[in-house]
């Protein structure tokens, strides 16, 4: 556990291809894929916040913080990235990292935030993870003292791609294998999603797979 690091899970997408509602609230394995999320983040961090949009009670379940974008009009992650800004800073100034991963994909390293935080190494770097498929921007490490530029950033609205803030500062990426499984000689990414519902079938498959 990093008690200079709170984790966010972003959970704020609004889950169009999936028919709207909350994927991170659909049945995984026998339970909701955000406990699966929960499970593999709490270890790895000092504290655990949710980054979702509307009535926080769906998520009571969790006894987790929910916080609502602070940027209104679905801006995005980083909408989500800057909720978990404000509130670490706001609630634990012990904190210079916020760690941010995805509601929707459960099988991300049990090494991540350690990974990322060791390649952070001046303290002012935000890092981002990647695997053989890519760079995946949601799953990043952002030093609190970012808040204040990535607010105005929304604020002025030009744009709110998440590569365009990050190409504004000092940053790196860290590379992350493919597990081994049972899905030929590619393996099983990381970082895989869940974003329609022959996906989350799929990822029940995995689940089981990673477990045995």
């Amino acid at each position: 556990m990093r008690k200079d690091v709170i984790g966010c899970i972003l959970a704020g997408g609004l889950a169009r291809r999936m028919g709207g509602g909350d994927k991170p609230l659909r049945d995984l394995a026998g339970k909701p894929v955000l406990a699966h999320v929960i499970k593999r983040l709490s270890p790895q961090v000092g504290a655990i916040v949710l980054n979702a949009n509307g009535d926080p009670a769906r998520f009571d379940d969790f006894s987790l913080p929910v916080i609502a974008d602070p940027i209104g009009g679905f801006a995005g992650p980083l909408a989500g990235v800057l909720a978990g800004l404000l509130w670490a800073r706001d609630n634990h100034p012990e904190a210079h990292f916020v760690a941010t991963v995805a509601g929707d994909t459960p099988f991300f390293p049990q090494g991540l935030v350690a990974r990322l935080r060791e390649a952070a190494k001046s303290g002012g770097e935000i890092v981002l993870a990647r695997s053989n498929e890519g760079l995946h921007p949601v799953f990043g490490l952002w030093p609190v003292t970012t808040a204040g530029d990535l607010e105005r950033f929304l604020q002025d609205g030009e744009t709110r791609k998440v590569l365009a803030f990050v190409d504004r500062h000092p940053h790196r990426s860290v590379l992350f294998d493919t597990y081994p499984g049972r899905r030929g000689a590619e393996g099983i990414d990381p970082f895989f999603n869940i974003n329609t519902a022959e996906q989350l079938a799929e990822a029940t498959t995995l689940a089981r797979e990673l477990d045995a």
